[in-house]
C-alpha cells in the first residue's frame, strides 16, 4: 500500500492517492502514521493546507519521531511567512 501511494505522489496523482488512503481507511484498514504522513503529503501536493496539517498531526500523535513532525514544522513556516504578508498589506 505504501510503495503504491509513494509512487501516485511521485507520478503527480495526488487525487488517486487521497481517493485509494481513504478507501482503505474507509474499508477498516488501520492507519499508521506513515499512511496518515503520506496523506497528508498528498493533501499538501493539491494546496490543501489544512487537511495536510491536520494528517500530520494524526501522525504525530502515532509517532512523535515520525518525518511528519518536520513536515508539520515547514508547512507552519510557509504559512507563517504566507499570514505575515497579508498583514502587511
Amino acid at each position: 500500500m505504501k510503495e503504491r501511494i509513494r509512487a501516485l505522489l511521485d507520478a503527480c496523482r495526488a487525487d488517486e492517492a487521497i481517493a485509494q488512503l481513504e478507501e482503505y481507511r474507509a474499508g477498516g484498514g488501520a492507519m499508521d502514521d506513515e499512511l496518515f504522513y503520506l496523506l497528508g503529503n498528498a493533501h499538501r501536493k493539491k494546496g490543501d493546507w489544512q487537511q495536510a496539517m491536520n494528517n500530520y498531526l494524526e501522525a504525530v500523535a502515532l509517532n512523535p519521531a515520525s518525518p511528519a513532525q518536520r513536515a508539520l514544522d515547514i508547512a507552519n513556516e510557509i504559512l507563517d511567512f504566507y499570514n505575515k504578508d497579508m498583514y502587511n498589506q
